[in-house]
């Protein structure tokens, strides 16, 4: 298992004017009535602690009254947009119950808790600077993935909903040695899917904190998913193995399902599964995917030390001449991409012929 060093201090690129005429294009784009920076202005802040006493890493942010009172309004706007049309005849049911900041990783975001008064059910967003990578990431996400996602940017502010689930570490600790061996085996093939998936749209850093775990009830069995939850390392690191999951010390557990629950030539299948699903959702969303991905050929969100290694590494993994001339992060996507796309085309018209 390697450990492979993250870049921890990944800069902040700022959203494109091209970015964002695809965001305010697709409706991402929205007049924010509160920005990140309106949300440091607060007094005091204490420690969250968890139902086992430990410390989260969040601070409960407290502000004066006047403030509170602007802020409260603001936010409960922002969940109306988020989730709805906008309509404010909901707000006097909405209570903001809390507001808590992370000082730890790239994003420090803001967790806003938003509460129905009337059933006492309550939901999380998240308040983050807007970072381009952080936005190609979510978008990406949900068009290549099986998850879709909401999320709002106004200039240097990023509204994203929270997906629910169980953090992959706590996971992996507290619940994954009490599964049944049936289960432990579709967790394997879930996190083989997963690791392909993240290889080919170059989304990196996915530690075990940085996915969730979803369990469904269907009919006699409990289904996994697993989704990632942090898109701040899309496309930004040169090591193709950052890429991969499989390959950091926080997934071993899951590295070790995988040799245990799942033959080679099953691994081989997943992988072949994963790729075509990929390849269907590049088609199916081609005009949406183009206009994006043109945004990343023309926007820098890595350095040319990173793109220079990545794609030589690529290219001595595809053989594909067209990494060699790709000079951002968002051509060796691209090609990443139409790689996937032309080897299952192949596949289909060889079944034609």
């Amino acid at each position: 298992m390697d450990d492979l060093k993250i870049s921890k201090k990944k800069p902040s690129y700022p959203i494109s004017e091209k970015l964002d005429q695809y965001l305010s294009e697709y409706n991402r784009n929205f007049k924010l009535p509160i920005f990140y920076d309106d949300l440091l202005r607060y007094q005091g802040a204490i420690s969250v602690f968890d139902k086992d006493d430990e410390d989260t890493l969040w601070l409960r942010v407290y502000y004066n009254e006047y403030d509170r009172e602007e802020i409260d309004l603001a936010l409960k706007r922002v969940y109306s947009n988020l989730v709805s049309d906008g309509n404010e005849k909901i707000f006097d049911f909405l209570n903001v119950d809390c507001i808590d900041f992370c000082t730890f990783g790239n994003s420090q975001p803001f967790r806003i808790k938003v509460r129905n008064i009337l059933n006492d059910n309550y939901t999380h967003f998240y308040v983050k600077r807007a970072d381009a990578s952080r936005v190609y990431g979510l978008e990406l996400e949900h068009m290549l993935s099986p998850n879709s996602l909401n999320f709002l940017v106004y200039k240097d502010t990023l509204i994203e909903e929270h997906i629910a689930g169980i953090p992959g570490d706590v996971f992996i600790k507290d619940i994954l040695p009490s599964c049944t061996s049936p289960e432990k085996a579709q967790i394997a093939k879930e996190f083989v899917k997963f690791n392909e998936r993240c290889m080919i749209r170059l989304l990196g850093d996915m530690r075990s904190y940085n996915y969730v775990v979803i369990p469904t009830h269907d009919f006699d069995q409990i289904v996994y998913k697993v989704r990632a939850i942090d898109f701040d390392q899309q496309c930004y690191e040169g090591k193709l193995n950052i890429y991969r999951p499989q390959f950091f010390k926080e997934n071993y557990e899951m590295v070790k399902l995988v040799k245990e629950k799942i033959t080679d030539a099953s691994i081989d299948q997943y992988k072949i599964e994963e790729r075509s699903i990929i390849a269907k959702r590049v088609i199916s969303y081609k005009k949406r995917l183009t206009k994006l991905i043109h945004c990343m050929e023309n926007d820098k969100i890595s350095t040319d030390e990173n793109i220079e290694h990545l794609r030589s590494v690529i290219y001595d993994y595809t053989l594909d001449m067209n990494f060699r001339h790709s000079e951002t992060m968002g051509a060796i996507l691209k090609h990443a991409l139409a790689f996937v796309k032309r080897n299952y085309e192949d596949v289909n018209m060889k079944k034609l012929s």
